[in-house]
């Protein structure tokens, strides 16, 4: 099979990325390619928020005290694997120095072009496909058991204003209008720009599907496959060799199994995060998408029931699921919001592709004519992947884009010696 350009990665970032491009150039054959069916990966289990209020990036924690915290590793919000620590060290120490604040600075400027777009991105790809009914236009509510914590956040919220955010700052009473079966808070923000999706695999599908319907071609193969092949490209797949004269790498935490291969040292590192679903006990409702912002979980209305998402584990990426986090959360959540049995055999366990830097990687590959990279959206990969397809699909096409790709851009790594240890691929 012969095409203009072969997506690798049908989660939510690779079928952005293939709709968009077919919208840049109708006409022209595009395949999609992976191993499995769409929105099965790290798409499928996130939170489901369209984070249009997340205008400044999760940093390296710099204060001594929070480091202390987490260096004894028993926070509910990130834990690690000591045995693993010294190969991540590296990486850390680049996340932490990028974590100054004159980098966060730097990287929340490079993000906001992104998170502006991100609900109107949605919604365009939400009407075409027949996807709308998954979303809810409530915002989500960030709230706190600690006053203290709750005064310092509310005055930090008070300052976005410049971002054109609403939000609302509520105390405990108005906090308990707008979830009655929340308690033991003292208050909390309701951000009110932000959309949540109650079923994040099956909108990914519905996507997939719309691309399909627009004849795009959905194979499943092996992206690790990916060899040059004259002045093009050719993966294997189930109905056999595909060429392409373009490819994209979209392939979230597996990129690294593609672009290591092809000589790139790209610092991705792997996230882990887990979610269970829960049964609400009688007469209680869950009414947003809730996030106690000092345990580092969110607790979700979905399809299936409430989801529990943990924050943050650094393992290996192909270590076996380790309950401890998600054990520590559901404890603390069981205390402030009736939930019910469990209603999942196993958790589920995803990962999340994370760049030092705190920015993705969008753009044409320094070395290699005819590749191009999309990954590294970390926590955003939901929120970003119709922009970043966007953005991604313009640049491929020669056409005008909406924002300056360049602080994307995968050369900022060119030359960069790899950080032993911590890429994604690497087992």
């Amino acid at each position: 099979m012969d095409c203009q350009t072969l997506v690798l990665g049908a989660g939510i970032v690779g079928v952005c990325s293939a709709l968009h491009l077919q919208m840049q150039a109708p006409g022209q054959r595009i395949v999609l390619l992976d191993r499995d069916e769409p929105g099965r990966g790290t798409s499928h289990g996130n939170a489901g928020l369209i984070e249009r209020s997340s205008i400044i990036p999760y940093a390296f924690p710099r204060e001594w005290s929070r480091l202390l915290r987490y260096g004894l590793n028993r926070q509910s919000s990130m834990r690690f694997s000591p045995a693993f620590l010294p190969r991540l060290a590296p990486w850390l120490l680049e996340y932490w120095r990028q974590s100054s604040p004159a980098n966060l600075a730097k990287a929340s400027l490079a993000m906001q072009p992104l998170i502006q777009r991100c609900v109107d991105e949605h919604d365009l790809l939400a009407e075409a496909s027949g996807m709308t009914g998954l979303f809810r236009a409530r915002g989500w509510i960030e709230f706190y058991r600690d006053q203290k914590e709750f005064d310092l956040a509310a005055a930090d919220a008070r300052t976005y204003d410049q971002y054109g955010l609403r939000f609302d700052i509520l105390d405990a009473e108005q906090l308990r209008e707008r979830e009655p079966d929340l308690h033991g808070v003292v208050g909390g923000i309701h951000w009110l720009d932000p959309k949540s999706v109650t079923d994040p695999g099956a909108l990914v599908r519905g996507y997939a599907a719309l691309f399909v319907q627009r004849g795009g071609v959905l194979l499943k193969g092996d992206a690790r496959s990916l060899r040059q092949q004259g002045d093009g490209w050719q993966v294997q797949s189930e109905e056999g060799a595909v060429n392409a004269t373009d490819v994209v790498v979209a392939l979230g935490p597996q990129s690294a199994d593609v672009f290591s291969a092809l000589g790139y040292h790209i610092p991705l590192a792997i996230k882990r995060g887990y979610h269970m679903h829960y049964a609400t006990q009688p007469g209680a409702q869950l009414q947003h998408s809730v996030i106690d912002a000092q345990a580092g979980y969110v607790l979700a209305p979905m399809a299936r029931g409430i989801r529990l998402t943990t924050g943050v584990e650094f393992a290996p990426s192909d270590a076996a699921p380790n309950e401890i986090q998600l054990r520590r959360c559901e404890a603390l959540a069981r205390t402030l919001y009736p939930l019910g049995e469990r209603l999942d055999a196993e958790p589920w366990l995803g990962r999340r592709p994370c760049l030092p830097d705190m920015r993705p990687v969008i753009g044409p590959a320094p070395g290699h004519k005819g590749l191009w990279f999309n990954f590294g959206h970390a926590h955003h990969g939901l929120t970003l992947g119709p922009v970043t397809g966007r953005l991604l699909a313009q640049m491929m096409a020669g056409a005008p884009t909406f924002t300056d790709p360049a602080p994307y851009s995968p050369a900022r790594f060119r030359g960069q010696a790899p950080l032993a240890g911590t890429w994604a691929g690497r087992r």
